[in-house]
């Protein structure tokens, strides 16, 4: 699933002349859903788009708060073409989850975010409509998030888990042993290795 995440101080969507929705300052999301989406995917897209801290604070720093510490507006227009996949110069939109599976799962995510922010301040487009969205950005701010694609494979899968694990516990432990040893070892075989070499000036200490 990705997303294209823009700070705004205003958006809308229009169909024809009719205008489908608008919002003040906050953020526009636009999202595509793959063929290959889960609820997982969609879990992790709605996570990321209210907690992303794209906005200052009260004191005016800035990255400091996210959309729904200050309480703001977020747009919401379904985009396939967020999955295309080039064949030469021609878009291919394969990999884009057909529209009648699309239409609920992306739904289903609105309501996601509703649920966990406030309902009303959660605006769509019209999913399928030839849409006319306008946007001004904010600084320019634009984030692409993708969502985390788990591999297929157990084997691969266990693979990633111990490799995660041992950069853990080498982050908990600090210096290995095998690295300190190897200090001891070249402090023993070069006197100058730990009070800097003749002519280095950071040698140079008085006793």
């Amino acid at each position: 699933m990705r997303a294209i995440v823009q700070r705004v101080t205003k958006a809308s969507v229009t169909v024809g002349d009719e205008t489908i929705s608008s919002i003040g300052r906050g953020l526009c999301v636009l999202l595509g859903i793959s063929t290959e989406d889960t609820q997982r995917d969609a879990d992790y897209i709605v996570r990321k788009i209210l907690n992303l801290r794209l906005f200052e604070d009260d004191n005016g720093k800035a990255w400091s708060k996210s959309v729904m510490e200050r309480e703001l507006e977020v747009l919401c227009v379904s985009q396939f073409t967020l999955q295309c996949i080039l064949k030469g110069n021609k878009p291919d939109f394969h990999a884009a989850m057909p529209a009648e599976s699309a239409e609920p799962f992306y739904s289903s995510i609105l309501e996601s975010m509703r649920s966990c922010y406030k309902p009303e301040l959660i605006k769509d487009g019209k999913f399928g409509a030839y849409m006319q969205v306008h946007i001004q950005n904010d600084g320019p701010v634009t984030i692409e998030l993708t969502s985390p694609t788990g591999p297929v494979d157990p084997k691969q899968l266990s693979k990633q888990e111990k490799q995660q694990q041992r950069k853990e516990k080498t982050r908990s432990k600090g210096p290995s042993e095998s690295g300190r040893e190897k200090g001891a070892s070249r402090s023993r075989q070069d006197p100058n290795a730990s009070s800097g070499a003749e002519g280095d000036v950071s040698s140079e200490r008085e006793p």
